[in-house]
Order: structure tokens, then C-alpha cells, then sequence
């Protein structure tokens, strides 16, 4: 299989296997007018099998997508056919706007034009609850 390199752009790599379309989704990729290159189950020394997804274009990506979705991922920034950064992603301790809080008494129920915030309660479990009724986020 022959996947170009990007000039400029955005690398996500380290994603665990299956998790791609997911991100896919989540980050509105589908959105971009640019080429975006989705390889699933390629071969790691590190994880055994792992996604990756290619960007061909400088833009922000939401980390806290990210963090919650798979939190051992890794974002390369490529500018003229160099990597320039790589930052590690790690389960966010607050995220507005990701998860949806599905409490039908919960203020963002009446107030639409709230932000649904989530806070970490607890991270072994990967629990999230709204701040404002304390409902478990799914």
C-alpha cells in the first residue's frame, strides 16, 4: 500500500486499532476539503495494531476529542516535510461540548444555548458528569 507523505499537516498516530472512523466522526473530518487518509490495522512494534490518520492541511485539532476518545495518541504537526512537534494526548480533566449531557431535567435541556461541560470524576473508570446535574456522561 502507497500512502503519500504530507508537506503540511497534521499526523495522528499511536491510535488504537478500530478508533479511526470514530475520530473521523468526532473531529468533522469529513468536512474538510483537503486530503484526509484513514489507515487502519497497520502494524506496530509498540501496540501490535494501530490507526493512523493523515491530514494534508494546517489546522487546529480538538486535543480534548482526542484525549477522551484514546488518550495514547500522539499528534505530529508536519511543516515543509518536517516534523516540527508532537505532542502527547492524555484523558482531559474538563471538556465542553464533546459529550452531551442526556439528564432531561438538566438545565442545558431548557437553556440550549449552554455549553454542555463534562468533568474527569473519576479517570480509572473514565468517568465524566456534567456540571450541572451530575449526570455520568456516556
Amino acid at each position: 500500500m502507497n500512502i503519500d507523505s504530507i508537506h503540511n499537516g497534521i499526523v495522528i498516530d499511536h491510535i488504537t486499532a478500530g478508533n479511526s472512523m470514530k475520530l473521523y466522526q468526532l473531529l468533522h473530518l469529513d468536512r474538510l476539503d483537503c486530503p484526509v487518509a484513514i489507515i487502519k490495522n497497520a502494524q506496530s512494534r509498540k501496540m501490535g495494531r494501530k490507526d493512523i490518520i493523515k491530514i494534508d492541511a494546517e489546522l487546529d485539532i480538538d486535543l480534548d476529542v482526542l484525549g477522551f476518545v484514546d488518550p495514547g495518541v500522539t499528534v505530529n504537526v508536519i511543516r515543509d516535510d518536517k516534523l516540527i512537534e508532537k505532542r502527547s494526548v492524555h484523558l482531559p480533566a474538563r471538556m465542553t461540548n464533546v459529550l452531551f449531557c442526556k439528564n432531561p431535567r438538566c438545565i442545558t435541556s431548557t437553556e440550549q444555548e449552554l455549553p454542555h461541560i463534562f468533568v474527569l470524576t473519576d479517570a480509572d473508570t473514565r468517568t465524566y458528569r456534567c456540571v450541572y446535574c451530575e449526570t455520568k456522561g456516556e
